[in-house]
């Protein structure tokens, strides 16, 4: 069992321990509707697989940096989050995009040597402990149907995560890629509010795409994710709006946005 926090967390997740038969056979999971890890969070790891329903409801940018994954913007500045209250309770029905759905649990490599992932959690998080009630991850010293459903969902998202992985080299290799700024000047302050720190789809690139690349990115699907993803920027102005409404917005250019992940 991990006992010191493995360097370099993911998202959420502040201590990771393989979930183990042997030492969490009375352990359960049990339902909340808050999560206050996710309150404060304002851009979470999308997966290709949910554009279309992300889409609807909040912008959807790309990361700046090396490592390039799409991300789903519940706010525009640092520790704001529109469509949660400061408990972690939903204001209104959203998305919820994977990646928190998949908390407290994640597949890791805590020892660099090992070939496969294993099946962990969080110990900090107080879904998952020696309950009363809630369900069993453990029956007769093996994994309960809930588990291997937790196991198969975990799966799927990495198994998402390579498709997602694949899509962004394909941006990258057709050079669609720049870097984003948005400013909103709302009709009350004689300053903009400015935000960058995200890439997202060059649409004028886009437009000039040669017949070739065109039919081999409708080809592979990723015409219509590029199109989710463009349509999706208009729900920046709904992301302020709402933070405005919340009270949730800093001085003009006092904290732009950054979408790293």
């Amino acid at each position: 069992m991990a006992t010191q926090p493995p360097p370099n967390l993911p998202l959420f997740y502040k201590n990771l321990q393989p979930l183990s038969s042997t030492h969490h056979s009375g352990y359960r999971a049990r339902q909340s509707d808050k999560a206050p890890y996710f309150a404060t969070a304002h851009a979470i790891p999308l997966t290709i697989d949910e554009f279309v329903h992300a889409q609807r409801f909040m912008p959807i940018v790309f990361s700046t940096g090396e490592s390039v994954v799409p991300l789903a913007l519940t706010g525009l500045n640092e520790g704001v989050n529109v469509f949660l209250d400061e408990e972690g309770k939903a204001l209104q029905p959203f998305y919820v995009p994977a990646y928190v759905r998949r908390y407290p649990y994640v597949l890791a490599r805590l020892d660099q040597n090992a070939q496969e992932l294993s099946l962990c959690f969080d110990p900090t998080s107080d879904l998952i402990g020696e309950f009363d009630y809630g369900a069993p991850l453990f029956e007769a010293e093996k994994p309960s149907e809930h588990l291997n459903n937790v196991l198969k969902f975990c799966e799927d998202f990495e198994v998402a995560g390579q498709r997602t992985a694949a899509f962004v080299k394909e941006l990258q290799g057709l050079d669609l890629l720049i870097d984003g700024e948005v400013s909103i000047q709302p009709n009350d302050s004689d300053k903009p509010f400015i935000y960058r720190g995200f890439r997202m789809v060059d649409e004028q690139k886009f437009r000039d795409l040669n017949g070739d690349q065109l039919r081999k990115i409708n080809q592979n699907g990723i015409m219509p994710l590029i199109v989710a993803h463009l349509f999706s920027l208009s729900l920046v102005r709904d992301i302020f709006a709402r933070q405005m409404a919340q009270g949730k917005v800093p001085q003009p250019n006092a904290e732009p946005l950054t979408a790293e992940a």
